[in-house]
């Protein structure tokens, strides 16, 4: 992992100060096959590139952001604070 990240609310801080709480996938509609939650929960492809992740500033401002990052070189790319984010993808 890169050492630093840089939260949008607390500027450039270790990594040490997040907790990393999972990738970001897309849900299912709650009217979706079986099947589809199926492979939500529990088979998932784990591909080697960029991926957006949600992390936890728990050592800091407390935010919830996304970061997005390669889960192969570990290089950040962007972290934007997941309500900026929600409120974009609503758009």
């Amino acid at each position: 992992m890169a050492s630093l990240i840089n939260c949008p609310h607390c500027g450039v801080r270790p990594k040490e100060e997040f907790s990393i709480r999972g990738a970001s996938v897309a849900r299912p509609a709650p009217t979706a096959p079986d099947e589809d939650w199926n492979r939500y929960v529990f088979i998932r492809d784990n591909e080697r590139g960029r991926i957006e992740e949600y992390w936890h500033h728990s050592a800091g401002c407390r935010r919830w952001l996304v970061v997005e990052r390669s889960n192969v070189t570990h290089e950040v790319f962007s972290v934007t604070d997941a309500e900026d984010k929600a409120k974009e993808a609503a758009r």
